[in-house]
Order: C-alpha cells, then structure tokens, then sequence
C-alpha cells in the first residue's frame, strides 16, 4: 500500500484528514504515532524534523500540512468526492473558510487545551481568555455564515467541513458553543452525523480520558 499516514487519532488536525480519506474510502496504512511504537516516531521525525502531524507519505514522498494533504489526494488519488470545487471562484470560498476554521476555531481552542498543561506558575491566563473571546467572535460571524447552508460552503461536503468537523467538535468542549448560535449548533450536529467524521469521532473515543481540560459526557 502506497498511501501511509502518521498520525494520531484524537488530534484535531489528523481527524481533518481522516475525514478526507474515509470520504472517497482511500486506502492507506495508519502509522499510529505513539510512545509504544519509537521506530514509527523516528521514522516521523527522519521524514519531518518538525514533527508536526499528520504527514502523508505516498511511497517515497512525503506531505505535509492538513490543507496541503487533502489537496494532494484529490490531484493524485482522486475519488467520487470532490472536496475541492473546480470552478475558481468556489474553490476559493472553500479554502477560505477552511483557513477560517483552522485559523480562528482550531487554534483558539487550543489554546486553553495548551495551557493547561503548563506549571500552574507559568499558565496564561490573559491568553486563554483572548482565545475564549476569538472564539466567541468566530461562532458569531459563522452563525451568519451558516444561514440557509447545510455545509460551510454551501450545499456541498467539502474541504472546508473537513476542517470545521474536528475544530467545532472540540471548540465546543472548550467554550460551548451557546444556544443563540443555533446555526452553528445545528451544523455541528450535521458534521457529527456524516459518516466519515462519525468514524473518526468513534475511533478516538477510547482516549478521551487524555483531553486535558476532561472530556464531557456526550457527543
């Protein structure tokens, strides 16, 4: 199998991808990026001193960055599912959107998930309410956004719900997403309905007691 991915399950940016491969049933070999396994996390830094995951290595070319990954899979081993739209202009609506979710809901919630793991003594607390309050901004621009779509981009699944899946799923688990946005509510629950996210969401169910802040009991 041509096609291995180094990763995590229950990383955010490894779920966006895994969305991507489950969508067009993409064959691939999971490199599962664990303290069990040295000789994988050697083989991960060799290919990316960085060692930022996850990393797509088709035979012997490596790619990484989330975007950068599901763009490649879709020019070199296309499926029924076209993530990015053809036509210029909805092609750009799609990427803008998907940096919006990385950009303004992926790393503000990760933020407090950050912290939290740092000596109470070094903790961020000015920080982590400024990533709150982006947060906050995002849900509201999004409510708007949302208005008479089913998918972020429009009536198609695409790249950019790739990325709103895994960061609204833990977005929310940070700062609850409340009930005013009941676009963005609803959105929610039509990501963690589509096949693809569901699996990804089931196969990193048995490390949820590892969430820093404590995983709620639900979705």
């Amino acid at each position: 199998m041509s096609l291995q991915l180094f990763a995590h399950p229950f990383s955010s940016y490894c779920q966006k991808v895994l969305i991507a491969l489950y969508e067009n049933d993409t064959p691939f070999r999971m490199r599962l990026l664990s303290p069990d396994d040295p000789t994988t996390a050697d083989e991960f830094q060799t290919l990316w001193p960085l060692q930022r995951f996850p990393l797509l290595l088709d035979g012997e070319r490596p790619v990484m960055e989330s975007s950068i990954i599901i763009e490649y899979l879709q020019q070199h081993h296309a499926g029924p599912v076209t993530l990015i739209p053809e036509g210029s202009e909805a092609a750009l609506e799609v990427r803008m959107l998907d940096r919006f979710f990385d950009l303004y809901v992926m790393t503000p919630m990760q933020k407090p998930v950050f912290d939290s793991l740092r000596p109470a003594e070094q903790r961020d607390a000015l920080g982590v309410a400024e990533a709150k309050g982006l947060l906050e901004r995002s849900y509201a621009w999004l409510e708007e956004k949302l208005a008479g779509r089913a998918w972020a981009a429009g009536e198609t699944f695409s790249l950019a719900d790739c990325a709103a899946a895994p960061a609204l799923f833990y977005a929310d688990w940070v700062h609850p997403i409340a009930g005013s946005f009941g676009n963005v509510r609803a959105y929610r629950q039509r990501l963690l309905a589509r096949p693809s996210f569901a699996r990804a969401v089931d196969e990193a169910r048995m490390y949820r007691p590892l969430f820093p802040l404590g995983a709620p009991d639900r979705d």
